[in-house]
């Protein structure tokens, strides 16, 4: 299936491993040019050098004011355009309502929540219509899980805030999607499910709550991204796709 992405131009943030990095892995591999964002310009340079001649790496935070307007000034340079941003930024300190401190609320706010604002609104300005605004979130947009509580707080309003810009950017035919990745194979994941400390009987438990049985890969989740951000996905706008393996109950 063609997807339309040949040489359509996307900012991709937080994409120097796990999830970004299977997005923008596979947006260039169906034709789109990336520019991809790590807070290490090296680290940064370094993921995009493994994509090839249509991935350009660029140090940002997604906490920085200043970046929104500096990322799409470099898709602009390097390919001649911006067709959308897929806002991924890594997950938030873990812990539970009692743990987690003023200062680690406060971190993820910038990073999590007002800096995928700033990128999208920023975005917003600057597409014409058949753009597309992306953001990786979490199942637990629908569903609290223990032990991450900031990501319980921030992941659902997100959530809210793009079905609000949907609705807004909607006449001008610019898209606005959200991705629920649950347990798909990262390190990030590995970690707090403690898959290195019993990897075969915490695997097992886990995945005896997944209909599909398994975890999902890096590589299914990046399929889904390139999909939604696609000219294929011309008719969907305003909607969550939950990348859980059937984890999650109703519709």
């Amino acid at each position: 299936m063609d997807l339309g992405l040949k040489d359509r131009v996307y900012v991709v943030t937080g994409a120097t491993r796990g999830l970004g990095n299977a997005a923008a892995r596979e947006l260039v591999a169906d034709g789109a040019k990336v520019i991809i964002t790590g807070r290490d310009a090296e680290t940064a340079a370094e993921a995009a050098s493994e994509l090839g001649a249509n991935a350009v790496g660029v140090g940002a935070d997604n906490a920085d004011p200043e970046a929104p307007a500096r990322l799409i000034a470099a898709a602009r340079e390097h390919f001649g355009g911006f067709d959308g941003v897929l806002v991924s930024v890594g997950g938030p300190a873990p812990g539970f309502a009692a743990d987690n401190t003023d200062e680690q609320w406060e971190a993820a706010f910038e990073s999590v929540f007002l800096g995928a604002v700033r990128l999208a609104r920023a975005a917003a300005a600057e597409l014409d219509a058949g753009g597309v605004i992306g953001f990786v979130l979490s199942a637990s947009v629908h569903e609290p899980i223990p032990g991450l509580t900031i990501s319980n707080g921030l992941r659902p309003g997100l959530a809210g805030f793009a079905k609000s810009l949907s609705d807004e950017l909607g006449p001008r035919g610019i898209r606005v999607v959200g991705l629920l990745p649950a347990r798909i194979d990262t390190d990030r994941v590995r970690e707090l499910d403690g898959l290195s400390a019993d990897p075969e009987a915490t695997r097992a438990a886990h995945e005896s709550r997944i209909p599909l049985r398994r975890y999902g890969t890096s590589e299914e989740f990046g399929r889904t991204a390139a999909f939604l951000m696609s000219p294929a996905a011309s008719y969907l706008t305003g909607i969550m796709v939950p990348v859980d393996g059937g984890a999650r109950h109703g519709f």
